[in-house]
Formats: structure tokens, sequence, C-alpha cells
């Protein structure tokens, strides 16, 4: 099933009490199935297993897969966001690497941009991507959502500085003013040093040593993202897919079994060597294909520093939201006040029924009502 059509089609399964025994589940849709009553609780499975308990995976990328204090799915692959960077771009502007704080790395920017001229750019920053105003704003301190994610969070200090920060690469022309699907081959652009940073995730390893011409080797290399005050603040998101078993499964110990092979760490280093995607579990990483790899080793470093985003089964909605409301800034004509303000107002009518459910579960007080109210909300 293509990754844009399982979320429908696994909706649909629901509803029709036809769902798989086991399915992969992109991180952000888990609150989402959790909170119409599709998934399993996994919580005495994992108690009772031999194979499996928290510690063995990133601690942020576990916690995406933690609603109301219930364990839903077993991360399968992880995905972060990295800086991918021309090495001879940056050592040109006197910097061997991108530093590990904002006003450091907004200064390297400046310095690119100084050596590549005006018609280049220190960083690509698509407009039509919702990732990096996300990070940046979580970087920040930001909750992204208040009030238990009844509410934007968006003009609140920590987000609104993210944001200014963010805005400013394009105001000083650091980033061009374009989406994903105005540059017409990223890779070659990448080459011509059109470009010479590009936050992307570990898929491009891959992409980047196909399509970049043979020159180009050596002169590429990745690093964790920086922070507001250095390396340690620098977080990233925690993304990827994990493995869920359905609530509806007449299958569910043989399921179970099935979820803990595939969770060992030589059935996910196997799923690396087919696939590229990153394994979840970290032992994973010991073996010398991962910790050996010089483009990987930085998205080890970044997935210590992992943040999920807020559960809430409007969240995918809510950040293209975010990416809109910035392009109107970015654009020209709409005040970062303005802006923050009106993305506010979109996402606390997004959240409104959430707010109603929340207000009917606090007022009668059972969870298998919340359950029920969602599911005929989705309905």
């Amino acid at each position: 099933i293509p990754w844009t059509a399982a979320h429908e089609k696994l909706l649909t399964a629901h509803v029709g009490r036809s769902t798989p025994d086991v399915s992969q589940l992109g991180n952000t849709w888990v609150p989402e199935f959790a909170a119409i009553g599709a998934l399993e609780s996994l919580d005495s499975r994992i108690a009772g297993s031999t194979e499996l308990d928290s510690s063995a995976f990133f601690a942020g990328i576990w916690r995406t897969n933690i609603v109301n204090d219930t364990v839903f799915g077993i991360p399968w692959y992880v995905d972060t966001r990295v800086v991918f960077y021309r090495t001879d771009l940056l050592a040109d502007a006197g910097y061997d690497r991108p530093p590990g704080s904002w006003d450091e790395w907004l200064e390297a920017m400046r310095a690119v941009k100084r050596q590549v001229g005006p018609d280049r750019y220190a960083i690509f920053l698509p407009t039509n991507e919702w990732m990096q105003p996300v990070v940046l704003g979580q970087q920040a301190g930001s909750p992204i959502l208040r009030d238990g994610g009844r509410y934007g969070a968006f003009s609140e200090p920590e987000f609104r500085r993210a944001f200014e920060f963010y805005v400013s690469l394009f105001e000083e022309d650091l980033a061009p003013r374009i989406g994903n699907t105005q540059m017409s081959n990223v890779y070659q652009e990448f080459a011509r040093g059109t470009f010479a940073m590009y936050i992307t995730g570990p898929w491009n390893i891959g992409e980047f040593r196909r399509r970049l011409p043979p020159e180009m080797e050596g002169r590429w290399a990745t690093a964790p993202l920086p922070g507001p005050t250095g390396p340690e603040s620098g977080t990233s998101n925690a993304g990827g897919s994990s493995v869920v078993l359905f609530r509806h499964s007449p299958h569910k110990a043989e399921a179970w079994r099935l979820i803990e092979f595939l969770s060992r760490p030589e059935q996910q280093r196997r799923f690396f060597e087919l696939t590229g995607s990153l394994p979840a579990r970290e032992a994973t990483w010991e073996h010398p294909t991962l910790i050996g790899d010089e483009y990987a080793r930085a998205f080890w470093e970044q997935l210590q520093r992992v943040e999920p985003l807020p559960k809430v089964p409007e969240i995918e909605l809510i950040v293209t939201k975010v990416f809109e409301r910035a392009e109107t800034v970015i654009r020209g004509g709409v005040s970062v006040e303005r802006a923050l303000a009106e993305l506010d107002r979109e996402v606390d009518a997004i959240l409104e029924k959430r707010r109603w459910m929340l207000e009917r579960a606090e007022g009668r007080g059972t969870r298998d009502e919340v359950v029920s109210s969602a599911a005929r909300v989705r309905e």
C-alpha cells in the first residue's frame, strides 16, 4: 500500500472491522488511531517480554508511541533531520562544519553568502515544508500547543523567537524564497553550489551518493542541527514509523511474536540494508555498516536529541498551517505578529472538537466515552 494511501485505508479498515493484525504506522498517526480505539495497548505484553523494553530504543522515539501513559507501538524505523552541507564552501567561509548555536550559525551563513555572491545562498529551506520552523520552535522551548493540546502556542515568546529567526534567513537573502517544487533538481543545485546547506532526512544519504557527480566525493558531509544556545539544545524531530497491533486482531499472541521478531537487532539491520531506513533499536547501530558510516553518524548523534510532536490526532493538519502562514511572511505583506495570531486562530478552530471531547470527558469521567466520541467525530 503506498504511504500516501495507507492512512485512509487503515481508517476505513477500522470502521469496517477489517484491519490487519499488524501494521507499520507513522509516528504522528499513533495518537489518532489510539483515540478512535483502533490499537491494542502493549503495556502488559512489553512487561512480559524477554525481547523488548523501552531502554532498547532512542528515548525520544519511544515517547512518540505513548498516549495517555499507554504504549501503543514499537519503533520500527527512525527519521529525523540534520544538516547536509558542502564542506568546501563552508571551509572557504572559514568553517570546518556548521557551528553549534544559532548565533554562530547565523554568522557562518552570512560568511558563506559573502563568499558565494548574490545569486547563490547559504542554505535551502523549502518554503513548503513545515519541519524547519516547527523544529526551531521546539528548540526554543515551544510546546507548539498549550493547555493539554487545546490551543495553539504560536504567539507565545518561545515560538515567536524561533519564527523570527527562521524568517530572518529569508529577509537577509541567506535562503531562497522557493519551495521544493520550484527547484528543478536539488541534487544538481547542491553540486553547483547554489546553496551550501540543506536540512533533510536520512533517505538523502543514499540519494546524495547516487545522484551527486563523482567529483563531489569528499566535498559534502552531515552534522546535527545547531540549537539556540549550543549543540545540547539542538533537538530535532522524532519521526519515523512504528509497528502496532490492532485491537480487533483475532491473532494477537501470534502478532505480538511477529512484532518481537521484527524488533530484533539482526532484523532491524537487515531492514536497513534492504531499504536504507534507519533502525530504531540502539543496539543495531553498533554494526560497522551504521556506526562506521561517516554520513549516518550525524543521525546517531541527532537521535540522542529528538522531541515528539504534540500527541493530538489533528497534528498533521496543524503543522501544514505553520508553513502556510510562514510563507505569507517570507513572501512579504504580512507581519510576524499578524501571521502568528492568524495561525493561533486557525489552530484553535481545528482543535475545537478536541476541546469539546476533553470537556465532555472531564464532565462525565470515563475513557470509554472519550474513545466513543472520538470514533463518532472521525466517522
